[in-house]
């Protein structure tokens, strides 16, 4: 794999989704849950997508169920959660596990190229945010307590 947008992950309807759609453009992948007390960043991300869509740029969600089990829905509650709550018009994806031997082969690349402190690979919680720049690769990661706005200007960099 030369890059993140050469994985094949599954939609929320169970087809396989091609990231290669997304070649050339900056993405956040974002592990996400609706039960959360993150959950209000949808708010913020939808935010930056209706921003910076039109010059290339898309937030593509992970939904996880791994962290005190606050995503427990099908994917079909997850979307229509997701629509009705937050009005979220971006990419929403089928429930994957992040961590562990199950882990999403996705995931397990964006860890890598993007550690958390102090090295570590796992992800700690719900709402952990990936930058990725338009070569496919991930340049930054956040954790769930950094609110999407303050990735601003980042995104602004990348573009």
């Amino acid at each position: 794999m030369s890059g993140l947008t050469d994985f094949v992950v599954t939609a929320s309807s169970g087809a396989r989704a091609d990231l290669s759609v997304y070649s050339g453009e900056v993405l956040l992948i974002v592990n996400t849950a609706s039960k959360c007390g993150f959950t209000p960043q949808y708010e913020g991300l939808e935010n930056l997508y209706r921003r910076y869509a039109a010059r290339g740029f898309t937030v593509l969600a992970f939904p996880c169920n791994q962290f005190g089990a606050q995503e427990p829905g099908d994917a079909a509650e997850i979307a229509t959660f997701c629509s009705l709550t937050y009005d979220v018009t971006f990419p929403i994806f089928a429930r994957i596990d992040v961590n562990g031997p199950a882990a999403d082969p996705l995931f397990v690349a964006l860890k890598a190229q993007a550690p958390g402190l102090l090295g570590t690979k796992s992800i700690k919680w719900n709402f952990t945010k990936f930058l990725v720049d338009r070569s496919g690769k991930a340049v930054a990661r956040y954790g769930p307590r950094t609110i999407p706005e303050a990735l601003a200007a980042d995104i602004e960099k990348l573009l």
